[in-house]
C-alpha cells in the first residue's frame, strides 16, 4: 500500500475510530465496535471491509464471531504510523469515549 492511499483511506473518521480501537485492543470484532462507536453494524462492517481489503486488517473467525486485527504484515512505515497514532495522548483524549464504552461492554466475545 502506498502512502498516498493509506491516507485517503484514513479520511473517514469512523475508518480511523475502528482502527484505533483495534489496534489498541489488539483485536475486536464488529459487536463490540458498534458498541464503542454507536454506529450500526451494517455501516462498521462496511468500513472494516474497506480496512481488510486494503491489507491493514485481517480477519479471524472465532465461533459465530469475527475478531478484527492488525495485520503483521504490513511495512514498518505503515505500522510505525498506526502506534503512533494509537499511542498519542491527543487521540487518546478525543476518542476517550469509544474506549469508555468498550470499556463498559459487558460479556465481549472477543475480548482477549
Amino acid at each position: 500500500m502506498l502512502p498516498n492511499q493509506f491516507f485517503k483511506m484514513l479520511s473517514d473518521e469512523t475508518r480511523v475510530r475502528c482502527l484505533l480501537l483495534i489496534a489498541r485492543e489488539e483485536g475486536l470484532c464488529v459487536c463490540e465496535l458498534t458498541q464503542a462507536l454507536q454506529e450500526s453494524q451494517p455501516k462498521i462492517s462496511r468500513h472494516l471491509a474497506q480496512l481488510r481489503q486494503s491489507g491493514v486488517l485481517v480477519d479471524e473467525r472465532i465461533g459465530q464471531w469475527v475478531r478484527y486485527s492488525v495485520s503483521n504484515e504490513l511495512p514498518g512505515w505503515l505500522r510505525k504510523i498506526i502506534t503512533g497514532l494509537k499511542d498519542s495522548n491527543c487521540l487518546k483524549e478525543q476518542y476517550q469515549q469509544d474506549i469508555e464504552r468498550l470499556q463498559g461492554m459487558e460479556n465481549r466475545p472477543c475480548a482477549a
